[in-house]
């Protein structure tokens, strides 16, 4: 008698070890046919390489830049938003972790009854087939588990471990993505103040030129052509400001906006002009291999990946039999007082098998449907891998090239600036005139504007790259 229920609860334990459904084995390549470059195209290997940093726009040398990124960190809404799904997840892995422990709970119960033809109290005298009246109280504790033969249970847990992975790599690209677009903005902003001061001084320049005009022309020292030409010069100069005032404005709102302020709230700090900063000397280009490990969306992606994985699992277990354990002790009897009598001990022990023998298919469907999400996660993580290394390559060929055009447009400038201080001294030996210097001058302050066009654009490409890259924060973080 010993034996046999010994037997049943060493085949349970047995069958408790099994899992079913595949098990995770890693991601897949990304290229079936291609193997993983060991390089990008255009990185040059002997370039000297800075290290990534978490606080990779620091790189920069910008305080204030440095007090965006700060505050948007701080205050911004993406960022809450992302770490309440996080602490979500966390919560949803710490309930999968209870649902595979025992459950126990406190009752207190009563129950009155008025049971027709049932003879109860026979101590009465009623005879069979008479009514009876009965009352019964208790108090005690019950106790369930389900065991987990099959692993579901164990494969849930799988899931929500991986569920919570990726979560944390969702919020890790949401800060990723926030601080880049904090540094766009405001590289955006002070190439939008530079050309503001550029524009007032090529127009403030252009209204000197047209007063000498028409001071020449009054002395009948010039034509009206002369005067009307400058005239459409300096409508022209007044004309371009306007809509960089406009830019610089919304520049300063979308700062305030992904800081979590109000628009206007960092007037006080953006309104000094300053100059575009510029990003180091040397960067660190990575591999694609360090690629794949860094992004927080690839990360994000193949911890999905896993938990659809592992869904299967959860999907199979539902087909297998399912045993619970179901135990209640009490004290209690037909009057109130029972409840403390110690000699008035109830005990039930109920273990259950449940299997669905007959669903019509409703069990494969659900595996089917698990394993269609999976591959749909298998896909959808080679494509965030084909888009992260292209992105990449782009980024990196963008930054390589901007950095040749800005030495192009530095020279040019240069150039400029000779061309217009001879422009001057052939006006001051009397063979060229004001238009000849104040068109001189347009084109001097127009290849200064391009030099800082070229500059911000350039900044914003080494931010690009750092997005592209995943170089905002460290290998395995989250």
């Amino acid at each position: 008698m010993i034996l046999r229920p010994t037997l049943t609860l060493f085949f349970l334990a047995a069958l408790s070890g099994c899992t079913v459904g595949p098990a995770y084995k890693g991601p897949p390549s990304a290229s079936a046919s291609d193997p993983l470059p060991t390089r990008f195209a255009g990185a040059d290997p002997g370039t000297p390489t800075a290290p990534a940093s978490a606080d990779w726009w620091r790189a920069f040398n910008d305080p204030t830049l440095d007090e965006l990124e700060k505050r948007a960190l701080n205050g911004s809404p993406n960022i809450a938003i992302a770490e309440a799904r996080l602490r979500g997840a966390r919560a949803t892995l710490r309930l999968e972790r209870a649902n595979g422990l025992p459950r126990a709970s406190a009752q207190l119960s009563t129950i009155q009854a008025h049971l027709p033809g049932v003879n109860i109290n026979q101590s009465a005298g009623a005879g069979a087939g008479g009514d009876d009246d009965f009352d019964f109280y208790n108090a005690g504790f019950d106790a369930s588990w389900e065991i987990d033969l099959f692993g579901g249970q164990r494969r849930k847990l799988e899931a929500a471990r991986a569920s919570l992975a990726a979560v944390g790599a969702d919020a890790a690209d949401a800060r990723l993505s926030l601080t880049a677009e904090v540094a766009m903005a405001y590289a955006e902003l002070r190439d939008r103040q530079q050309r503001i001061a550029l524009a007032r001084a090529d127009s403030a320049s252009r209204h000197r030129a047209l007063a000498l005009v028409e001071q020449r022309q009054e002395r009948g020292a010039t034509s009206p052509l002369d005067v009307e030409r400058m005239r459409a010069m300096v409508e022209t100069a007044d004309a371009d400001l306007a809509p960089l005032l406009a830019e610089a404005e919304a520049r300063k709102t979308i700062l305030a906006v992904l800081t979590g302020a109000l628009p206007g709230a960092l007037d006080a700090l953006l309104d000094p002009t300053a100059s575009v900063p510029l990003p180091p000397a040397a960067v660190d280009v990575s591999d694609p291999a360090a690629l794949l490990q860094r992004r927080p969306d690839i990360r994000a992606a193949e911890r999905r990946l896993a938990a659809e994985t592992a869904r299967i699992g959860v999907a199979r277990s539902a087909r297998f039999p399912k045993v619970r354990l179901l135990g209640i002790i009490g004290l209690g009897g037909s009057d109130p007082s029972d409840i403390g009598d110690f000699d008035k001990v109830a005990a039930i022990a109920a273990p259950t098998l449940q299997w669905d023998l007959l669903d019509f298919g409703r069990g494969a469907a659900r595996v089917r449907q698990a394993e269609a999400k999976r591959d749909e996660a298998e896909a959808m993580y080679r494509r965030t891998v084909l888009t992260a290394l292209g992105d990449a390559q782009n980024a990196l060929t963008r930054f390589g090239q901007r950095r040749t055009a800005l030495a192009s447009l530095a020279r040019a400038s240069t150039a400029a600036d000779r061309a217009l201080a001879m422009t001057r001294q052939r006006f001051g030996a009397g063979t060229a005139t004001l238009i000849d210097v104040a068109e001189a001058e347009r084109q001097q302050i127009a290849a200064e504007a391009r030099l800082v066009s070229a500059r911000a654009m350039l900044a914003m490409d080494f931010i690009a790259l750092q997005k592209a890259l995943g170089l905002g924060l460290p290998s395995g973080s989250s």
